[in-house]
């Protein structure tokens, strides 16, 4: 643990006590997984536009893939810092216990799919009982075809893109509704840029991992 940063684990920096913000880690890695969930989508709508024999198409899938196991590492590399370094700021103290709670639940979901989603697309690949691209390597056929845990995979990896997209587009609605109507500072949390410091009374300033946005 860094010295003098202070923690869920107990400790934690002045500078983001008193910004009301997000230690930079937490802010950084959470922009990392943004872009690579950008890139995960945009790969697969063009992929949908073009002819699926053509290089383009299977370059889309291999940065597709790629991506999709980026995500998996960051997803589990935020996981450990909140849990062990990260700083999290506590909600304002006007906003609704039932908002809170909503957005837990919101925020622990997207963690569950990003964690589950490139583990169902692998499974789709591996199933088809043929070598496929990742990053820059070629992984062998691992597997027998089997067309039942295919098919089962790719229904897991559809409903779970389709649910990641309804949650995150609620996330992103909650931080603009904060933004633009409660103006409570929330937004300003996780921005890559500075803000003006949010005030908090000294007394909400909880450091347990269950008071993060």
């Amino acid at each position: 643990m860094t010295k003098g940063f202070e923690s869920a684990n107990g400790y934690v920096s002045r500078a983001d006590v008193g910004s009301g913000r997000f230690d930079q880690t937490s802010i950084t890695l959470h922009w990392i997984t943004a872009l690579l969930i950008l890139v995960q989508f945009v790969s697969v709508w063009l992929r949908a536009s073009v002819d699926h024999s053509t290089s383009f198409a299977v370059t889309l899938l291999t940065v597709h893939r790629t991506s999709g196991v980026l995500v998996w590492v960051v997803s589990l590399m935020r996981l450990i810092w909140r849990h062990n370094f990260a700083y999290l700021p506590p909600f304002p103290e006007s906003m609704p216990r039932l908002q809170q709670t909503i957005a837990k639940a919101n925020e622990y979901s997207l963690y569950a799919l990003l964690l589950i989603q490139p583990i169902t697309g692998l499974g789709r690949s591996m199933f088809r009982n043929a070598p496929f691209e990742l990053f820059i390597w070629q992984v062998p056929a691992l597997f027998a075809p089997n067309d039942v845990m295919r098919h089962t995979f790719r229904e897991l990896h559809e409903y779970g893109a389709n649910t990641l997209v309804a949650l995150i587009g609620l996330h992103a609605g909650a931080a603009i509704f904060h933004r633009l109507i409660l103006r409570d500072g929330v937004l300003h949390r996780m921005l890559p840029w500075g803000s003006p410091p949010v005030e908090f009374p000294q007394s909400s300033v909880q450091l347990a991992v269950s008071d993060g946005e």
